[in-house]
């Protein structure tokens, strides 16, 4: 049983975790949190739904539009917004405090496209499907799936940030903005790339969990939270220490939850204040001296 419910807490972990991702590319770059990320994946789950619903699209090529509807969502967004806001010199909070705002207006967006009611999300093949491991220890071709599509986002932004000169460049404008721009690094053109790298890993997330619940302008608020606590738990500054932080934070809810049902809405929040009392820049962040 315990051998059962820690696999199952891994699989939700490793979910939480790949939409912690999503966070600490924007707060890599520009040290900001976006608090609008969980409506950015879900405008674009909906998306997705309406192309497959209403205009019959096959599904993998509705998804591959979707991560591209999404990747432009979130350039325009930071373009619009964020960009505006930085030559005015805003400060960080008043960044957050935009990004609380592009979430009212895409909730509101989306209740009045779509509505508030639930709808099922249509997949080509069903996630409940399981495999017998172990033993008596089930896996679902859902945690199979999202396993392989950690593991290769992971690999690919190590790669990304290693070897590539947009992701050396990100890598820069993190640890000192002002002389990446002497170098001739356009800090407006790497936030605009991390915001859509960011909006497209999000989507997929959200992806996940929408196959495994219903779709509405809700459905990504309680994911929102507990990636969070995922982030914060591994350092928002570290790709590695967050999926560590989703796979800690998924065993430790999902052996609560057994235990005791009516405390496992509140771990993510219990992990959240615990960290910030105690480690505030989490288990694994790595920090750079800014020099001035």
């Amino acid at each position: 049983m315990i051998g059962q419910l820690i696999l199952e807490g891994i699989s939700t972990g490793a979910c939480y975790g790949l939409f912690a991702i999503s966070f600490v590319i924007i707060y890599k770059t520009s040290d900001v949190v976006n608090f609008s990320q969980a409506e950015m994946a879900m405008f674009c789950t909906f998306f997705m739904y309406h192309v497959l619903s209403i205009y019959q699209v096959p599904f993998w090529v509705s998804f591959l539009a979707t991560l591209g509807f999404s990747a432009m969502l979130g350039i325009v967004l930071e373009y619009v917004f964020l960009r505006p806001a930085r030559r005015s010199s805003a400060s960080v909070i008043g960044l957050m405090g935009i990004t609380l705002g592009i979430e009212i207006i895409l909730m509101g967006l989306a209740g009045w496209k779509w509505g508030a009611e639930q709808k099922e999300f249509a997949l080509p093949a069903s996630y409940s499907s399981t495999h017998t491991i172990a033993g008596n220890m089930v896996i679902s071709d859902w945690a199979i799936a999202l396993y392989a599509t950690t593991a290769l986002v992971v690999t690919a932004l190590y790669l990304f940030f290693r070897y590539t000169k947009p992701g050396i460049a990100m890598r820069a404008v993190q640890q000192n903005m002002y002389a990446a721009r002497i170098v001739g690094v356009s800090a407006g053109t790497i936030f605009s790339l991390a915001w859509g790298m960011s909006s497209v890993i999000g989507t997929i997330a959200a992806m996940f969990f929408v196959a495994v619940s219903t779709l509405d302008p809700h459905f990504m608020t309680a994911p929102f939270v507990r990636a969070f606590a995922a982030a914060v738990l591994g350092g928002l500054k570290s790709v590695p220490g967050v999926i560590v932080g989703g796979l800690i934070l998924g065993i430790i809810e999902n052996v609560v939850g057994y235990g005791w049902p009516e405390w496992k809405p509140i771990v993510a929040l219990v992990v959240i204040v615990l960290v910030l009392c105690f480690r505030p820049s989490g288990l694994f962040a790595r920090h750079y001296v800014k020099r001035v």
